[in-house]
């Protein structure tokens, strides 16, 4: 076992998630390293060892790798009556838009300020915000946007690597907003082979659309294999929500 490392702007090397323990029991085991900074180097170094940042504003940036790790299977994603039933309207109905990175600073922008139960404040900082929309800029943290009547009304943000998609945070403003979203980006996932969602962590809201556990290694072993993938184009087609509609 060793202590909590330290790491460098200038040497972005994370411990490997696979081996490290910690010896310090007041620390949650989870947590694997620490920095006083970041930038978008140490972002996408992070995200390739299936690393992501978790933080309160005014302390260190920890950087966590949770076991189980949640998932979600975009070909399994758990559709309701109710949720099928405003997936067609959104077909149907012209006032009803989703669209793709038209306006990401709004959508991390609305996460952050999203009220959320089980969390004092907001972990989406300044720096967090300034950090995901330059990745945006490079084609690489992208935007699912639910829209009604010209309002952005709900969505999510995450980061795309190869064939890896890493959900971060999403917001709603109306009903089942952001549950729209989650369904778009997974029907265009599924059509361009993106089968997995990271989701970080186990939360009830995205158990009840069909996330679930799994183990570690296997979340590791599944990035190695899909990382390094060609990206997909990202570039919305509203007709993949035909996948969802009940005979």
């Amino acid at each position: 076992m060793t202590a909590i490392p330290w790491i460098e702007l200038h040497s972005p090397l994370f411990p490997s998630p696979r081996t490290f323990v910690q010896d310090n029991s007041e620390l949650p085991e989870d947590l694997i390293a620490l920095s006083d900074r970041m930038d978008e180097r140490l972002l996408l170094a992070a995200y390739r060892q299936g690393i992501f940042p978790w933080y309160s504003e005014g302390q260190p940036v920890m950087w966590w790798c949770t076991s189980p790790r949640m998932v979600l299977d975009t070909r399994q994603i758990n559709i309701s009556d109710s949720l099928h039933k405003k997936l067609r309207q959104v077909q149907k109905n012209p006032a009803w838009e989703i669209k793709v990175d038209t306006v990401f600073q709004e959508v991390i922008s609305a996460c952050a300020k999203s009220h959320r139960k089980d969390q004092d404040g907001t972990w989406i900082t300044e720096e967090i915000i300034a950090y995901y929309f330059r990745l945006h800029q490079q084609g690489i943290a992208h935007s699912v946007e639910t829209w009604f009547e010209g309002q952005l009304v709900g969505g999510l943000y995450g980061i795309n690597l190869g064939t890896m998609f890493y959900g971060e945070s999403m917001f709603t403003n109306v009903s089942d907003a952001s549950k729209i979203a989650l369904a778009a980006l997974c029907a265009w996932c599924a059509k361009v082979n993106i089968h997995l969602i990271d989701c970080q962590q186990q939360t009830s809201h995205l158990k009840s659309m069909g996330a679930h556990p799994i183990s570690k290694d296997y979340f590791l072993d599944w990035i190695e294999s899909h990382i390094d993938q060609p990206a997909p184009t990202w570039q919305w087609d509203k007709s993949v929500l035909y996948a969802y509609n009940k005979i």
